[in-house]
């Protein structure tokens, strides 16, 4: 497991947080505890990697109502630490709506503290999975900022599957320059073929904006 992931545990339960708290720090993993959901949301910081270990029911704002409020923060393109509820009650209804909505396990208390290990450590591989891929994504859109407005042009053809010479006839510019064009742009996103470039394109989600056509 990652050390330097925090796990958050969320539970209006003293008992039960210092109790989940004991067997989390057993295994050298870093805990960080709260008795109301609003209280972790003041103080959560985006770039620290974990996971969220959540109660269901909590007077003020509820387990669900705070993995809402997450899943606003994720569409504004932040990294939001995978959760896993617990529960004192098997709600089966309530457990397919949050899993649903993104969490990675519901726990009906009792449960096993192997069980409860192995799902925070599928919970922290799956956190720095999300950050390697989100920091991967911000590198290859940096490269893409790089291009100009006909390498883009050029890109976008390549990325379709057409050869030089229609990309040379569709923005009429000698063969030649496609060809200069190509590999300026290669050199730029760093990669040294076209199924390299291609997927580096389709796995990070090029904006529409990088291929907006000029007039030149």
């Amino acid at each position: 497991m990652n050390n330097e992931s925090i796990v958050y545990v969320i539970d209006d339960d003293l008992a039960m947080v210092e109790s989940l708290s004991w067997v989390i720090e057993s295994v050298g993993l870093n805990v960080r505890t709260y008795t109301r959901a609003q209280d972790f949301l003041n103080e959560y910081d985006p770039l620290t990697p974990g996971c969220l270990l959540l109660d269901v029911r909590m007077p003020g704002m509820s387990g669900p109502e705070l993995q809402l409020k997450l899943n606003e923060l994720e569409e504004q393109g932040l990294v939001v630490p995978p959760i896993i509820f617990i529960s004192g009650h098997g709600d089966v209804p309530l457990a397919v709506r949050v899993m649903k909505a993104g969490a990675i396990d519901f726990l009906t208390k009792p449960f096993n503290d192997q069980v409860l290990l192995e799902s925070i450590n599928k919970a922290i591989r799956g956190d720095k999975a999300n950050r390697d891929k989100q920091q991967e994504s911000a590198e290859a859109h940096a490269k893409f900022a790089l291009l100009t407005h006909r390498e883009a042009q050029v890109l976008q053809r390549i990325v379709a599957g057409k050869a030089n010479k229609v990309i040379s006839a569709e923005l009429k510019i000698s063969l030649k320059t496609v060809e200069a064009h190509r590999a300026s742009l290669m050199k730029k996103m760093g990669v040294k073929s076209v199924p390299e470039l291609v997927k580096l394109v389709l796995a990070n989600h090029v904006e529409k904006e990088t291929f907006e056509e000029t007039s030149y």
